[in-house]
């Protein structure tokens, strides 16, 4: 699909479809009153006899307007014009892509972008606009023996100016969001994949994949015998019940100076998790594919900011593994030593993100980052607490903290800063080890945070919880995507400050 921005009028452009805005009040958008004048006040009839609402998201096609050149003009609700804001702008966009989509147009001009929102622009309008498109015309059915025809003929996509050129930052905002999107398809892709296709060597396999594609990727993966003389025993205990090896994946990413240290993202990449010895309930059990839905969205991560040739240094670590019951399972009660030397009591096998991420971690130290980052659907206490809205953000460093917020904020990739006291560590206290890996159910998500800021004490670091956002379950079921938007606009701020 190809985006590019246009000036021009609309009642002159030829195409198959023209998509304008509409207010619940009657009041057409600029873009909407020159075609309205054109077409002999069509659109300000249209509204007067009922037929368009305008409420947020609501849409009408109309055919062959008069005095129109392009075959079709979709009409776009916007709700209330005093209340127009950056949801409903999202509302909006989305439901004419997904209108748009199910037409038979071959291309189209989008004048949605020119409206005007508080505090943002209409290049974050237009990246907006690429976004829902790519998450339109997504599907994942190419396991299926009969995968669903691609309706789509849609393959250009223009944004009108009324008036003035196309700025470096439109342009820009079309090119970040493309490969934002690409990113995003990628992260969707690997978690909707079954665990008997996406074991770890499946994701170490894409991550040379990448490397092969871009050169300024450089992979490297580490076996089960590297990490034990690594000393990575909280890694390897997740593992042992599993026949597929697990994987210690490392992308570096050098966009910049080599002297330049680099941001380093942490993905949890448990291809299926049992719970292993503490088993999990069976009843959506399939669900724990998107256990690894944090290394996903590092690759994806990583793939947006190469096509984006972005001028940063960024390493990629993912721990992989899968976590299954077995004779030769980690039991409960069983310690551990990790690689920063502390030892873990076990009393659950079901939390077992912490266990390879805290090694992953430590790990992330050699690279002398200026920030680490660690996403991960680590707890379903997360899920109880922020639903399947916000992501959790834990930090050592406000700084940090305030920095990802805001890109989260840019993107609508939204997480929300829980708070990461010393009064909470003393529920992992061990009466046998330096740490047990769980604190009991209450603040479980906050607890887990904290089972992880004991091994990223040298380093600004973050935690981002995705449990909630990472997927989808009932009829909608499938992986989201996120959070790619939220980590690629922050390396993006890192280099362009907002």
């Amino acid at each position: 699909m190809e985006f590019s921005i246009k000036l021009g009028s609309p009642e002159k452009q030829r195409s198959g479809c023209l998509m304008v805005g509409i207010f619940v009040d009657g009041n057409l958008t600029d873009a909407a009153q020159k075609i309205d004048k054109a077409a002999n006040n069509m659109l300000s009839g249209i509204f007067a006899q009922g037929d368009m609402s305008g409420k947020v998201g609501s849409t009408l096609l109309l055919h062959n307007v008069p005095n129109i050149l392009s075959e079709r003009v979709l009409l776009v609700g916007l709700g209330k014009r005093d209340e127009f804001t950056a949801r409903q702008y999202l509302d909006s966009i989305r439901s004419a892509m997904r209108t748009l989509f199910a037409t038979g147009s071959k291309d189209a001009v989008c004048y949605l972008p020119e409206l005007p929102l508080t505090n943002r622009d209409s290049a974050w309008c237009i990246s907006q606009a690429v976004l829902a498109a790519f998450d339109t015309t997504y599907r994942f059915d190419h396991l299926k023996s009969k995968a669903e025809k691609n309706k789509h003929t849609l393959c250009k996509i223009q944004f009108g100016l009324l008036s003035g050129k196309p700025t470096a930052k439109q342009n820009a905002s079309i090119t970040q969001a493309a490969a934002v999107g690409q990113g995003m398809k990628l992260t969707k892709d690997l978690g909707n994949l079954p665990g008997n296709i996406c074991t770890p060597s499946y994701l170490a396999q894409q991550a040379l994949n990448l490397a092969k594609s871009h050169k300024s990727l450089k992979v490297t993966v580490l076996e089960e015998k590297d990490m034990q003389k690594l000393g990575m025993g909280s890694l390897l205990s997740v593992t042992r019940g599993s026949d597929e090896p697990a994987k210690l994946i490392t992308l570096e990413y050098r966009g910049a100076d080599k002297k330049q240290k680099p941001v380093v993202l942490v993905g949890k990449g448990v291809t299926f998790d049992t719970g292993g010895i503490s088993l999990k309930p069976g009843a959506e059990m399939d669900e724990m594919k998107y256990d690894m839905c944090g290394a996903a969205s590092v690759l994806g991560t990583l793939q947006a900011i190469a096509e984006i040739g972005l001028k940063l240094n960024v390493v990629g670590i993912i721990p992989t593994c899968e976590n299954m019951p077995s004779g030769s399972a980690t039991k409960p009660g069983d310690i551990v030593t990790s690689m920063s030397g502390q030892t873990i009591e076990i009393l659950n096998t079901d939390a077992e993100g912490r266990l390879i991420l805290c090694d992953a971690l430590t790990y992330a130290a050699k690279f002398e980052p200026t920030s680490v980052i660690d996403i991960a659907t680590l707890t379903g206490a997360c899920v109880i607490a922020l639903g399947h809205v916000a992501s959790g953000l834990y930090s050592n460093q406000d700084t940090l903290a305030q920095e990802l917020l805001a890109a989260g904020e840019q993107t609508y990739d939204r997480a929300w800063h829980m708070p990461l006291w010393d009064e909470y560590q003393p529920q992992l206290d061990s009466n046998f080890a330096d740490i047990q890996n769980i604190g009991g159910r209450a603040g479980g998500s906050i607890t887990a945070a904290c089972f992880l800021s004991r091994f990223t004490k040298d380093y600004r670091w973050a935690h981002l919880d995705i449990a909630g956002t990472a997927w989808k379950s009932g009829k909608e079921k499938g992986a989201t995507g996120r959070p790619v938007t939220l980590l690629a606009q922050y390396l993006i701020n890192c280099v362009q400050p907002d």
